[in-house]
């Protein structure tokens, strides 16, 4: 089962350490970047995926700054275990944390590159649709707002 861990001097290097297939890089920045951004970004929340005692991924949300609107910066599993459904596992517990932080009503949005057939397949199976916008040459998704 999966599950999302704080980040901390235990599992610190061991997140850095994860990485993605080779022919997927330019599609996720790194996790050491993205422990970076979380530093100089306090708003962002950076989370360790688990499958047990094994880290297996990364995955960072935040409250946009600038938009004052939810994204998922950052999701990614390592090379070593993809294919597992750890991906969508990991995006549906974001999801969780976000809706308890936010409450159900928020939309949610993330975006990728638009050559990521996985990522965009990912997102639409989850409820996202397209915003129509791109940022960063990035196509945009949103996930609506549960109506309470």
């Amino acid at each position: 089962m999966i599950v999302l861990r704080a980040i901390d001097g235990y599992n610190f290097n061991r997140v850095i350490k994860l990485k993605v297939k080779p022919e997927q890089e330019d599609y996720v920045a790194s996790n050491e970047f993205s422990l970076a951004q979380a530093y100089a970004m306090p708003e962002c929340r950076p989370w360790a995926v688990y499958e047990g005692m094994t880290p297996v991924g990364f995955v960072m949300y935040a409250l946009d700054a600038d938009e004052h609107e939810y994204w998922i910066y950052r999701l990614m599993i390592d090379a070593a275990h993809q294919g597992k459904g750890y991906g969508r596992q990991a995006l549906r517990l974001a999801i969780e944390r976000i809706r308890a932080e936010a409450g159900k009503g928020r939309n949610i949005y993330i975006s990728f590159e638009p050559e990521n057939a996985a990522a965009r397949k990912l997102y639409e199976s989850e409820g996202f649709v397209p915003d129509g916008r791109t940022v960063d040459g990035e196509t945009v998704y949103r996930l609506d707002g549960v109506k309470e």
